[in-house]
């Protein structure tokens, strides 16, 4: 997970920084759904947060780490800001799929995860094998309501690479809290642990399935 800091006063124009988005994951982040948890990079706090409380309008306090956090209005802005030059050089290099992959990236990170997914559709479009993009598009979908598309890509991602560690623990997540389907979760989860034996965060699955499991009786 990511150092959380900040500073107080206005968040406006040039003076956000990632930071603040860090800040506003650190308030939201609560155990849950974790889309992302394994894979992850530099916005993991975020994504983690966002499976957390994806529709919540603001934050309304910060006391537990002392700092004043993010509106969504705030965190659209900081990734415009974020976004401007790798946008204005994707104008020059419209099938540079890494370049569009850094732009969603930038966008989900800041929960507008229907621009963000916007970039990953055309990401994908220039390379449909890109599983880890996939899983991330499918992230997004979910978060902008679209449960059904958000599974038919994470399959799409698996027909790629049936062992990819995000693709199948996103799957059984958004079965079982999507879809509220326990018993196709596990299925996927079982799937998870079985392809990868050295699995660090096998407790968490684990923990998970037993959970799912009692859910089905």
């Amino acid at each position: 997970m990511a150092t959380l800091s900040g500073t107080n006063g206005p968040l406006t124009g040039t003076a956000l920084s990632a930071q603040h988005v860090y800040l506003a994951a650190s308030f939201c982040l609560v155990m849950g759904l974790f889309i992302g948890y394994f894979g992850l990079g530099r916005n993991a706090a975020v994504r983690a947060a966002a499976m957390a409380a994806p529709n919540a309008p603001r934050a309304r306090n910060a006391s537990s780490v002392g700092h004043p956090v993010l509106t969504l209005e705030q965190m659209r802005q900081l990734a415009n800001v974020q976004a401007s030059a790798l946008l204005e050089k994707s104008k020059s290099e419209p099938k540079n799929a890494g370049l569009l992959v850094q732009i969603a990236t930038i966008y989900q990170g800041a929960h507008q995860f229907e621009e963000a997914a916007s970039y990953f559709r055309r990401a994908l479009e220039i390379e449909p094998k890109n599983v880890s993009a996939r899983t991330e598009f499918a992230s997004c979908l979910y978060y902008s309501g679209d449960t059904d598309e958000a599974l038919t890509e994470l399959n799409d991602a698996l027909k790629y690479n049936p062992k990819d560690t995000n693709a199948l623990f996103n799957l059984g997540m958004i079965r079982y809290q999507g879809k509220n389907d326990p018993a196709g979760a596990v299925a996927a989860w079982q799937k998870l642990l079985k392809a990868n034996g050295n699995l660090e965060r096998r407790p968490l699955v684990e923990g998970l399935i037993k959970e799912a499991n009692a859910a089905k009786k």
